[in-house]
């Protein structure tokens, strides 16, 4: 079950999931994870059956669109389309916020995952955190 977060416990489940992924799986430095965008944030957070947090994003406004950012899944969750499911919410509650693009920083690994659901990469490579990405766009 996804959900948009709008209680302390469920952000705090939000940011546990970024800190597995991210810090621990990923090496990006802890102080670099959390930013001035939290407050503005739209966050979103999936919930297994048995309750366990698994998955996170969250988007915010960016030029004439919003951005998609701190996407993650733990991984053992990883496979069954639970990050298809994700995105899918995330499109569904940006577009009831008025939205109607997209745009997103995407891990080059991802790239393929992203294309699938209808993003299109823009421009050239760059590093983030020491991480490959691309830029990717999509109108919903």
């Amino acid at each position: 079950m996804f959900k948009k977060v709008t209680t302390k416990e469920e952000l705090s489940d939000a940011f546990s999931i970024r800190r597995e992924v991210f810090v621990h799986e990923q090496g990006v430095p802890i102080e670099n994870e959390l930013d001035s965008y939290e407050e503005v944030a739209t966050h979103i957070v999936g919930y297994a059956e048995n309750g366990e947090p698994f998955a996170v994003a969250r988007f915010r406004p960016y030029e004439d669109a919003a951005k998609v950012e701190r996407v993650a899944i733990k991984s053992s969750y990883r496979q069954g389309g639970n990050g298809r499911q994700l995105m899918q919410f995330v499109e569904e509650v940006a577009q009831k916020e008025g939205y109607s693009t997209l745009m997103l920083n995407a891990q080059c690994q991802a790239e393929h995952f992203y294309r699938s659901l209808g993003y299109e990469a823009e421009g050239e490579v760059f590093l983030e955190e020491n991480i490959e990405h691309i830029r990717m766009t999509k109108h919903i």
